[in-house]
């Protein structure tokens, strides 16, 4: 199925095994390239070579600290994509985790991980920010 078909069914069939299907593959596709992209990266880490110019050693701690706070984030969105593989295995993918409502094929499209439909995200940012500004 692609985006086209996705979007062109009708609304009663929101979440059916085809759409399932489709976002199922979405996410484990999305889920390889991240695990290539971590292992990559754990790679470099390994073979950064030492330096003996204070100016090397703190170029290369600075790049160091960069990539595992990349490391860090792309760790956190392969959780959430094993949340949503998870979510999907119970048949709850798709529905916001808050209303219960549709969270929408446009915003899955965009975000695959979501667990809020734009309603609910929204109040959930405001909340925040409210909690912020005390």
């Amino acid at each position: 199925m692609t985006e086209q078909e996705l979007l062109a069914e009708p609304q009663a069939h929101y979440m059916n095994d085809a759409q399932q299907g489709f976002f199922r593959e979405r996410l484990l596709a999305q889920r390889t390239e991240l695990q290539e992209r971590i292992a990559a990266e754990f790679d470099q880490l390994r073979e950064q070579e030492p330096h003996s110019d204070p100016a090397d050693i703190g170029s290369a701690e600075e790049q160091r600290q960069w990539q595992l706070r990349l490391l860090e984030r792309e760790k956190k969105l392969l959780d959430k994509i094993d949340e949503a593989l998870e979510r999907l295995a119970r048949g709850e993918y798709g529905w916001c985790a808050d209303t219960g409502e549709p969270i929408g094929l446009q915003r899955l499209l965009l975000r695959p991980t979501a667990t809020l439909c734009i309603e609910a995200k929204e109040r959930q940012e405001l909340r925040e920010r409210h909690q912020r500004a005390l």
